[in-house]
């Protein structure tokens, strides 16, 4: 069986996830309050998920 013969640096290891790049989260038009809002997520402005209101939404008093 193959051993190592000797132990692998912490920065030899690390540049395994070296090449990962973040992106942006993709950004959908709300087709209820036409608001961008993150794709199969409930809408954060208005509250509805697939033509259905699933969070209440309440109004804040001035």
């Amino acid at each position: 069986m193959a051993v190592p013969k000797r132990k692998q640096s912490k920065r030899r290891t690390n540049q395994r996830f070296a090449n990962y790049k973040a992106t942006m989260p993709t950004l959908v038009e709300c087709p209820h309050c036409h608001e961008l809002k993150l794709a199969h997520r409930v809408c954060e402005k208005c509250g509805y998920y697939d033509g259905k209101e699933v969070v209440a939404q309440t109004e804040e008093k001035k």
